[in-house]
């Protein structure tokens, strides 16, 4: 695809959605510049990019959301001026967003209908909602219950609901914002093949990922965007992960992890008998046993909602301990508060960014100093220094490649990875004994993850205990030095980075082990 005439792209059928010469401004910082686009019935076009290249702002110009300073946006070949998502939908586009746009309380059905309720002799007709729900589930191999409340979905179920929702409402073009960003291995096959099942009924999708090795299994064409503009088009047969790696940064980019052997030193991190009580009681940590040793990095693999995050939350402190012991830098800590844990050398990387590591509305700047903003010379006798907390932040802007380059700006306003970036850089910009790493590089680029795992292999080398948790297999065997596995909330296994295979890990993470110090009979 050309930059300026998506047209030209060898053929292959009219587009069913199509941008000419979009250009979207924010101020000083142009998002788009002259970006051509377009998607055919049936086709599955993945869309990369760096974090800041431009790809939200394009779909959210395909989506209503954004109104762009230039440009035409065509359906089926006749232009349109979308003012809402609403206009969106009722022209066949439907987007689902990284993160759901769904009420938990509510059921499935009841998601489904909300916006458009049908109604009968004057009431709410979900008998008829439920209808649709299933046979679009059946249609399109989606198992979904109209009648599941949606808080006691998995992920992956939940991202079905959101796919139905956009379905029903009439979607022929749907676009998924890093739809596999959360999803374990076996749901990611499950999206796939369901996505599979939409192109071959005539959806178009439009997948945006980060994850170069499952664009070149689902797309059947890539588009590449860097800085604002679409650099290049490529098949999937043309294409490897380092040649698109190049495409997105405008260089070589090491996808793996470059280390020296770990030499572990003290212990800084050390759980006894540790027990943890999940959101609706019971034990969803129960009774872990493991050490973390200065100048190593621990990982900890398992499929979601096996205690990982209830794990993560307890170290930090943002969850208590029920049971057992914790101690960090030498110091009992289950009952210190994140300050005190925080005072002792301990930064966090939460897995929700969200709700547990930003908070939005505040500027780039005031984020980054959220765990320091009380220390000296950011505050006086308790007064902030305004100065030297924007001196900070344009440093860590600038040494981190926060895009776009400006401390001022509402975090809000990011990207998923830049504001991933935003708390990668104020948890590593200081001195860090103990570094707590859940999902870090979930939802960023190619670019970024090199930047972020030389970081923490970095934080390892100068003497730091590193413990990361992460969905990616892949991830966790080149970067951990020792990789522990998590089932029902205990840990079942443990295998060192180097002899680490993912059908092994798999087995475990399937419950397929014993909990470590189980004796053998």
């Amino acid at each position: 695809m050309s930059a300026t005439d998506p047209a030209g792209a060898g053929g292959g059928g009219p587009w069913l959605l199509e941008a000419r010469h979009l250009t979207k401004r924010y101020g000083a910082v142009i998002a788009n510049r002259d970006v051509s686009f377009g998607v055919r019935p049936g086709e599955i076009v993945a869309l990369l990019g760096e974090n800041g290249a431009g790809k939200s702002t394009l779909v959210n110009v395909l989506y209503g959301m954004t109104a762009p300073d230039g440009g035409t946006l065509l359906v089926d070949g006749q232009p349109v001026r979308l003012r809402s998502p609403r206009d969106a939908l009722a022209r066949g586009i439907g987007m689902v967003h990284q993160h759901f746009m769904l009420v938990p309380p509510f059921t499935v059905a009841e998601n489904v209908a909300l916006g458009h309720e049908p109604s009968r002799h004057g009431a709410i007709d979900l008998a008829t909602v439920e209808g649709r729900v299933v046979a679009l589930a059946a249609r399109f191999g989606m198992e979904v219950d109209p009648h599941a409340v949606i808080r006691d979905l998995s992920v992956g179920q939940q991202q079905r609901v959101e796919i139905i929702k956009a379905l029903d409402r009439g979607a022929r073009v749907l676009i998924l914002d890093e739809p596999t960003a959360v999803l374990t291995p076996q749901e990611t096959e499950g999206l796939f093949h369901v996505l599979r099942g939409l192109a071959a009924g005539g959806t178009s999708v439009v997948f945006i990922s980060h994850k170069l090795g499952e664009v070149l299994d689902i797309a059947d064409r890539i588009v590449v965007m860097r800085r604002g503009e679409v650099v290049g088009e490529v098949s999937p047969a043309d294409a490897t992960p380092e040649s698109l790696a190049a495409m997105m940064v405008g260089r070589e980019v090491l996808l793996r992890v470059e280390k020296a052997p770990a030499t572990p030193g003290e212990a800084m991190v050390v759980l006894r008998d540790v027990q943890v009580a999940g959101d609706r009681g019971g034990r969803a940590v129960d009774g872990v046993t493991f050490e973390v040793r200065a100048g190593e990095i621990v990982g900890i693999a398992g499929v979601q909602g096996n205690g990982q995050t209830e794990l993560v939350e307890a170290i930090a402190g943002l969850r208590p301990v029920a049971g057992g012991s914790l101690w960090l830098c030498g110091v009992e800590a289950q009952r210190l508060g994140v300050r005190a844990r925080a005072a002792l050398g301990l930064a966090h990387v939460p897995e929700d960014r969200q709700r547990h590591g930003l908070v939005l509305p505040f500027s780039v700047a005031d984020n980054l100093v959220l765990n320091r903003y009380h220390l000296a010379p950011l505050a006086i006798r308790g007064v902030r220094q305004a100065r030297a907390i924007l001196d900070l932040a344009r440093n860590l802007v600038a040494r981190f490649d926060i895009r776009p380059p400006i401390a001022e700006v509402p975090v809000q306003a990011l990207s998923g990875g830049n504001k991933q970036k935003v708390i990668v850089a104020r948890e590593l910009s200081h001195d860090v004994r103990v570094l707590v790493a859940a999902q870090p590089t979930r939802g960023v680029d190619v670019g970024s993850i090199e930047f972020i795992h030389r970081s923490l292999v970095a934080a390892r080398d100068a003497g730091a205990a590193v413990l990361v948790v992460s969905a990616e297999l892949d991830e966790l065997m080149s970067l951990a030095d020792r990789v522990l596995v998590m089932f029902r909330g205990r840990v079942v296994g443990e295998v060192a980075g180097s002899e680490a295979t993912r059908e092994g890990i798999g087995l475990l993470m399937a419950g397929g082990g014993r909990q470590l110090g189980d004796v053998e009979t």
